[in-house]
């Protein structure tokens, strides 16, 4: 199956070809630049062309291939940027209130960009955002008190409708003086050895906790959280690591602490995010309208807020998974 190119990739596409380089882009756009690199790279895979001669000195040249893609990436947003102008200022398409749910773990990523600018597109929506841990959002989305709801595929019943539209793999979180944070990757066994923070929320704990039981891996459990950036926290001030499927851009806690990602070796099920609707309930046009905002913001490459979730460190490592030095 292939791979999307989302909107958002092109407008990083046709923002470097306007700059002239991808740094120059980064700082006009205020995008990092291996998001914008990455989105490049995904383009040019999928479309099996190149379409930047990378100079080191002159920074990225046009190919005429190039040339002529990003020509119809710029007409593709354009058209786009039409849709969403003509549906604003139509009295009889999207409008009406927009009950959005989200999981509470991901609302101060996803809710700017994803959630109120989708508001901003359309004026005529009256928008209502409902954060809280799985459960009780479930709980909501049969009730019918929420119309829509971004999450994960935690305890999924029959009566919920859910596509799947990015994977979040597991990953580990230590401080910045952990005695592992030099690794770019460790195993479930090196981290039995150490005390962890657990996120403490409705089924959330579960999986965290069944990735360590697949393995007949006992964690050592030194203390718990139902908030994640408590959790963080707790782990920038070394009370011990925690396993995280969430990626801030961020690499802080919120009081300032540095905090160090680390890939988790081996096959792990991934968090599956995506937009979660009630089977008995038809959905009106605005919640069909904000689940297609969804189809195209959120990617495998890109989800707003985060960093995109492969984050294998390009650099040289040493057996062991330390990183050698240059």
């Amino acid at each position: 199956m292939l791979s999307r190119i989302t909107l958002r990739q092109l407008e990083y596409a046709v923002a470097t070809a306007d700059a002239g380089s991808i740094a120059a882009a980064s700082e006009r756009i205020h995008v990092s630049p291996p998001s914008i690199s990455a989105a490049v790279s995904h383009i040019e895979s999928e479309l099996k062309v190149q379409l930047f001669i990378r100079h080191h000195a002159q920074g990225l040249i046009l190919t005429n291939i190039g040339a002529e893609v990003l020509k119809e990436a710029k007409r593709a947003l354009e058209q786009v940027e039409g849709l969403y102008g003509f549906a604003a200022d139509s009295v009889n398409t999207v409008r009406g209130l927009l009950r959005v749910g989200c999981f509470e773990a991901l609302a101060p990523m996803l809710a700017p960009e994803l959630i109120h600018g989708f508001a901003a597109a359309f004026p005529a929506v009256r928008l209502t955002q409902v954060e809280g841990n799985q459960e009780q959002l479930m709980n909501q989305l049969r009730n019918g008190e929420i119309d829509v709801l971004i999450t994960y595929d935690l305890q999924l019943t029959a009566d919920v409708e859910f596509e799947p539209l990015a994977q979040l793999p597991p990953h580990v979180l230590v401080g910045e003086l952990h005695p592992l944070a030099d690794r770019t990757a460790v195993t479930l066994e090196e981290l039995a050895d150490h005390p962890m923070v657990l996120l403490d929320m409705p089924y959330s704990r579960d999986y965290f906790l069944s990735i360590f039981s697949t393995e007949g891996i006992t964690p050592s459990i030194k203390t718990r959280s139902s908030n994640m950036e408590v959790v963080r926290s707790l782990v920038a001030s070394h009370i011990g690591y925690t396993l995280s499927n969430v990626r801030p851009r961020s690499n802080a806690s919120l009081d300032g602490k540095r905090l160090v990602r680390i890939r988790l070796s081996g096959q792990h099920r991934p968090m599956q995010l995506g937009v979660a609707t009630a089977r008995a309930i038809k959905p009106p046009l605005v919640v069909s309208a904000f689940a297609q905002r969804c189809r195209s913001f959120i990617s495998n490459q890109y989800i707003p807020g985060m960093s995109a979730p492969r984050f294998f460190d390009p650099r040289v490592v040493k057996p062991g998974g330390r990183v050698a030095s240059k």
